[in-house]
């Protein structure tokens, strides 16, 4: 039976008092949300903390509002089965819903957050064992080793981007405020584009440092003619993380044609990758006529090409790379509904 190891629990009330605790643990202290990702990796000794910093308390970072632009704003303590529920996120971001959707089973969607699914650490079939199975292979170049078990020779960690709704907020052009402790230079405030908060590295794939803090989640708004979809490729029906995992994105003009499109993928490498072609390939085109039928099938094409999964989480990767065009197209049919 695995055991938590020690450590001290505070549970502030605000952000300001958060941000502060993190401070305060000079980098030894850890978030925790809905604990989903987090007991469990604190279990397995491959992470560690001094000071736990519960949320539970800080109401400010809960809610689901539309803002001012008709686009949304999500606080990250927002549980990730209010996210694939919500009327509002069902009718502006309907991938983001997709993918809150299938993250897991039931009972974790109603403990787990939307930021704890953002900020979710990288996955690899050579870490996330137990810390006696890791010693026994020398451990890795994620936690305390210094070979990688995925690529010989490597000096970078592999380790995979496993978060479902990372995809679907890319697909959207969502935006992340951090909060960090004030300091003589600034209030320790910023904002991110999404996609700025990868990068590739699996040891540490965010570009945000162990004291800050995810505040706010926007979404802008999106037109009339919007549509979205999620798609996940998994053992299981439920409970398992994305052996691959595609959101899509459709925006059709008022005669029906395609004006805007993105695809992205999820489970590959460290960070979600654009299918850069999509766009260049499907816009122009109207969904139900030949263009658009020929235009899916060159896509789906340039994804197989571009998307090569590496042995780095279960799964087959060379049966992950012959399922890469079929979800593309499923995760397309799924955005038209």
């Amino acid at each position: 039976m695995l055991r938590l190891p020690k450590f001290n629990l505070v549970s502030p009330k605000s952000i300001d008092e958060v941000v502060q605790a993190l401070a305060d643990s000079k980098g030894r202290g850890r978030i925790l949300a809905g604990g989903t990702d987090l007991l469990p990796n604190l279990k397995h000794e491959f992470i560690e903390a001094d000071i736990v910093v519960s949320l539970g308390e800080v109401d400010e970072l809960r809610g689901i509002e539309v803002s001012a632009d008709g686009g949304l704003s999500i606080g990250p303590l927002t549980s990730l089965a209010d996210i694939a529920s919500n009327e509002h996120v069902l009718r502006i971001a309907p991938a983001l819903a997709q993918a809150a959707g299938t993250v897991a089973g039931p009972q974790h969607r109603i403990m787990g957050t939307i930021g704890g699914n953002v900020m979710l650490d990288t996955r690899c079939q050579w870490i996330n064992q137990s810390h006696f199975w890791r010693s026994s292979l020398g451990f890795c170049l994620k936690k305390d080793g210094t070979a990688c078990h995925v690529v010989e020779g490597g000096s970078r960690c592999v380790a995979a981007a496993s978060n479902d709704t990372a995809a679907a907020l890319a697909s959207l052009g969502a935006s992340l405020d951090f909060q960090n402790a004030p300091t003589e230079h600034g209030d320790g405030k910023r904002t991110l584009e999404f996609e700025a908060l990868f990068k590739a590295d699996g040891a540490w794939n965010k570009k945000v440092t162990p004291t800050e803090l995810l505040t706010r989640i926007h979404i802008p708004a999106t037109p009339r003619g919007h549509r979205g979809g999620y798609v996940k490729l998994r053992l299981r029906g439920s409970i398992d993380f994305p052996l691959l995992g595609v959101a899509s994105r459709l925006d059709l003009d008022e005669a029906g044609k395609i004006e805007h499109a993105d695809l992205v993928v999820i489970a590959l490498q460290a960070r979600p990758t654009r299918v850069r072609k999509a766009a260049k390939l499907l816009i122009g085109t109207t969904p139900g006529q030949a263009n658009y039928d020929t235009a899916v099938a060159q896509v789906m094409d340039a994804a197989y090409k571009q998307c090569t999964p590496l042995p780095n989480i279960p799964g087959d990767h060379e049966w992950r790379q012959e399922m890469v065009p079929v979800y593309v197209k499923r995760a397309l049919a799924a955005a038209l509904g």
